[in-house]
């Protein structure tokens, strides 16, 4: 089956880091540039179902000719090199980080209208200003919620508040659970 260039180039590969942790996926060109320098190598992935791999069992293979050579981009690469790992420090509670997790929607009622900060539990009850305690909560629920726990005010909570996981984190558990459907 012959793929046309323009649909090759925008694929993306799964980079995983020298101990198999997949970290990110990156365009096909940027792929290539880790192969040809040697920072990264190839890896076939046996197993999971994917909907890029047609019988299951085996990572698709992707090739680009130029007039004098023929590049062969695997669906996984590895990185050979271990250079140091930025640093990620979990973001400080603050009204923007909270929306960003919350996806700016209000978290008692789905509202996206006239947001605020709210504490789960509040503080004159010994709530804290922290990531499992604070959520984002429009106007309305959060004056009618007022100075009570979401169960005393009959307000059931959308989602759990938790604190922001790291990015790699949250891709590699990501792709487990795409790989293994």
């Amino acid at each position: 089956m012959k793929t046309a260039i323009s649909d090759v180039l925008a694929t993306s590969v799964v980079v995983f880091s020298k101990n198999y942790l997949p970290i990110s996926r990156v365009n096909i060109k940027r792929a290539i540039v880790l192969l040809l320098t040697g920072k990264a190598e190839p890896i076939e992935l046996m197993g999971g179902m994917n909907s890029r791999t047609a019988q299951g069992n085996s990572s698709q293979v992707y090739e680009l000719r130029s007039p004098s050579e023929v590049f062969r981009v695997p669906q996984y690469i590895r990185l050979t090199v271990s250079g140091t790992e930025r640093i990620w420090k979990v973001p400080p509670v603050n009204r923007r980080e909270v929306l960003k997790r919350d996806r700016h929607r209000c978290q008692y009622c789905g509202s996206t209208k006239r947001l605020t900060l709210d504490h789960v539990i509040p503080k004159s009850k010994g709530g804290t200003h922290s990531w499992d305690n604070v959520v984002a909560a429009c106007s309305h629920c959060n004056a009618r919620k007022g100075d009570r726990t979401p169960s005393q005010a009959g307000m059931p909570l959308k989602t759990k508040p938790k604190a922001p996981m790291h990015p790699a984190i949250a891709f590699a558990e990501q792709f487990w659970n795409d790989f293994t459907l």
